[in-house]
């Protein structure tokens, strides 16, 4: 692996405080009202990581992003589609946005999707999350406003769908070990 180039990987049982210190820390730059009830299960990252798979970007040994991949028909969907992997808790250090890290990650969940014989990949994201929501609709994805949702008073999610190739290789092309 060259300098600065990402890496997304299974996280290891070892990492699990660090990775859940990221992703806590990355929401809270969001500033939206109900994070405490939440941070409990970014946290818990043992317990996603017992039904789904817990991924993580770094670079150079260093952990600067992760996301949570739930397989089709997976306990942590939001949405109950059989056909679907569902894109979960995705959060970039603030020191390193702007460097493809999200990116990485997102190209990684459509590889592990396709890879799962899914059909489609779903999403919810903070309206707050303007530059995820950039970054989901460059790759492809698009509104489902019929799956918006409020898990809390003061927090609307907005959800999105992406329609997997049904064959062919991955456009996530991203390097794995």
């Amino acid at each position: 692996m060259t300098s600065n180039e990402v890496l997304v990987r299974e996280a290891k049982p070892e990492e699990y405080t660090v990775i859940g210190d990221l992703v806590v820390n990355a929401y809270r730059t969001l500033h939206d009202e109900g994070d405490a009830f939440y941070e409990v299960m970014l946290r818990d990252v043992a317990a996603r990581a017992r039904t789904s798979r817990v991924l993580v970007a770094e670079v150079d040994g260093n952990l600067l992003g992760t996301v949570t991949y739930v397989g089709p028909g997976g306990d942590l969907a939001e949405v109950p589609d059989a056909r679907a992997g569902t894109i979960r808790m995705l959060g970039v250090s603030a020191a390193a946005r702007g460097r493809g890290i999200g990116e990485a990650l997102v190209r990684s969940c459509i590889s592990r999707a396709i890879s799962d014989g899914a059909e489609r990949i779903r999403l919810d994201t903070r309206t707050s999350m303007t530059s995820a929501q950039r970054l989901y609709e460059r790759l492809g994805f698009e509104r489902a406003p019929d799956h918006d949702w409020s898990p809390a008073p003061g927090i609307l999610l907005i959800a999105y769908t992406f329609e997997l190739p049904t064959d062919g290789p991955s456009s996530g092309d991203t390097r794995e070990r």
